[in-house]
């Protein structure tokens, strides 16, 4: 079989800052992928250096080859902080009011990505498979066949893709999408990502598309586009479900909430999450139903995350006010309506948070997939589930319709979705339950790596 090589932004390897938390059930899986086809997995350690050198850092374990390289600061502020974090991923999801257009920040996404694509090639062997994964490494593919290279690359976007009237709002638009054109194989979670993309091909560049196999005919070379949705590692989480940390977490939580029903939101602290709209649609509930106070909790456990960037502080400042100021408003001495975590938490901890909460609420503005809808009904106890509230506007959404689903953007949606959840009966919650287990158990991690690098191996060579 061919080699697997694994490009991404950031690697799953010890004292990788962040990484092996960021990509969870992926990381697993990607390193199932590599050991079965005795690859390596390549990209920024999350180091910085005054001045690149392009030095790589060769380690391995548990075969598997993990090859790292430090980034230069400016690097850093222009690619990662700039164009992949303040320009692409607003963009993506649908911010058009927060995206930066800056020119430095396209000229150093432009020279990051020419620098893997400089320091990935030689570890590239004829034969080899390549997979880039996501946002920050767009263009990687037509790098590395300047590079010469001939090898079957893919390449999975694990965000939306926005529509055309969006997108083109994007300077060098176009080029940008030229450069995706050298992949082979283009993997989107959802088939409404997929359709935004054979749109723009097709309107904005003349491609000639298919778009029943999603087949991209453009300046000679032939293109697959393809819906791939991701799973959670299902075994994995079962197992840390069923340790005595989990267990331990979950009598945490219930002892703490003195009999009333726990409803749990996990979310990194990202616009895109939608978590000052959740906070106003709970609002209105405790509003709305204001002798309920005393048989709800709200949870919120957000991580800080790309702290250096500008309108990640102001997410977290406003997150803090509206909580805050509910929690004032609705306080009693021995009773406080809302917590609000902000610092990350061991898988096997969250599995005993999710099975102990009654609710889950996973109301994104937009986003790619949401695992933790997914994780949350792994979680539960299929004797007494708990209600999974999920936004209509998440990928999830596309294959959990038996969740609640919701109008994030709506207070009064949200509001009704915590009222129905918290009066649910209990033979509903279990036929909603039963429906979601079995798209999880099935549709997991190891079934979409399995998928995208089987159609990837069976796409001719270039």
């Amino acid at each position: 079989m061919s080699r697997l090589v694994v490009i991404s932004n950031r690697v799953a390897v010890p004292k990788a800052r962040g990484a092996a938390g960021a990509q969870g059930g992926l990381a697993g899986a990607l390193n199932s992928a590599l050991k079965e086809n005795g690859g390596i997995w390549f990209g920024w350690s999350g180091g910085e250096v005054d001045e690149f050198t392009g030095e790589i850092s060769l380690q391995s374990a548990d075969g598997v080859t993990t090859a790292t390289m430090d980034l230069a600061s400016q690097d850093v502020e222009e690619y990662y902080n700039g164009y992949a974090n303040s320009t692409l991923w607003p963009l993506f999801h649908y911010r058009i009011d927060l995206t930066e257009y800056e020119r430095e920040f396209g000229k150093g996404y432009e020279r990051v990505n020419e620098r893997f694509a400089q320091s990935a090639a030689p570890l590239i062997e004829e034969g080899d498979m390549v997979w880039v994964h996501d946002y920050h490494l767009l263009p990687l593919g037509q790098r590395l066949r300047a590079r010469g290279l001939k090898n079957r690359i893919g390449f999975f976007l694990h965000i939306p893709w926005p529509p055309t009237r969006l997108f083109v709002s994007l300077p060098y638009h176009e080029r940008l999408v030229r450069t995706m054109l050298d992949y082979d194989l283009i993997g989107f979670q959802t088939q409404e990502w997929l359709e935004s993309f054979l749109h723009y091909c097709r309107k904005e560049l003349g491609a000639q598309v298919d778009e029943d196999s999603g087949r991209i005919a453009f300046e000679g070379r032939i293109v697959h586009a393809r819906a791939y949705p991701i799973g959670i590692d299902y075994d994995h989480l079962q197992q840390q479900a069923s340790t005595g940390e989990a267990r331990q977490a979950g009598q945490r939580l219930l002892s703490s909430t003195r009999r009333r029903t726990a409803m749990l939101g996990v979310d990194r602290l990202d616009y895109s999450k939608g978590l000052p709209e959740r906070i106003d649609g709970i609002s209105r509930f405790f509003d709305q139903n204001p002798d309920r106070v005393r048989d709800l909790v709200y949870i919120q456990i957000a991580p800080p995350s790309r702290e250096d960037v500008a309108s990640y502080r102001k997410i977290r400042q406003e997150l803090e006010q509206k909580t805050g100021q509910i929690n004032g408003a609705r306080s009693e001495v021995d009773l406080v309506p809302i917590r609000y975590v902000n610092k990350g938490h061991s898988l096997a901890e969250l599995c005993g948070f999710y099975r102990a909460a009654k609710i889950g609420l996973v109301t994104p503005l937009r986003d790619g997939m949401n695992l933790v809808a997914k994780e949350y009904i792994a979680a539960q106890d299929p004797e007494d589930p708990g209600v999974l509230i999920l936004s209509r506007f998440a990928g999830a959404a596309m294959q959990m319709p038996e969740a609640v689903l919701v109008n994030p953007h709506s207070p009064d949606d949200v509001s009704h979705a915590i009222k129905q959840a918290l009066d649910m009966p209990t033979e509903e919650k279990k036929r909603r339950y039963n429906a979601l287990i079995k798209t999880v158990r099935q549709d997991n991690v190891q079934r979409w790596t399995e998928n995208f690098t089987s159609d990837l191996a069976a796409l001719p060579r270039t």
